[in-house]
């Protein structure tokens, strides 16, 4: 039997109720596990090309959901 690493537990908000597209929450999910990140950063690490990141960070800006501070975006509190 392997043993499992434990990590230690990050609280991850829940997705807003908004939120339709697989996309949009992708992208959520993985700001709020970062505590932020670049558009540059969001489109290498999750595999999507920039414009597809904009328009998604576009969308979640202009709902609330999310604010760029710098480079950086990051979930709105």
């Amino acid at each position: 039997m392997t043993s499992q690493k434990h990590r230690s537990a990050t609280k991850i908000e829940p997705v807003p109720q908004g939120l339709e597209s697989a996309r949009a929450k992708l992208v959520y999910i993985y700001l709020d596990a970062a505590d932020g990140a670049t558009a540059e950063e969001l489109g290498e690490i999750l595999a999507m090309k920039k414009i597809n990141i904009l328009s998604v960070l576009n969308s979640l800006s202009g709902a609330g959901h999310v604010h760029r501070t710098g480079d950086e975006y990051v979930i709105t509190n």
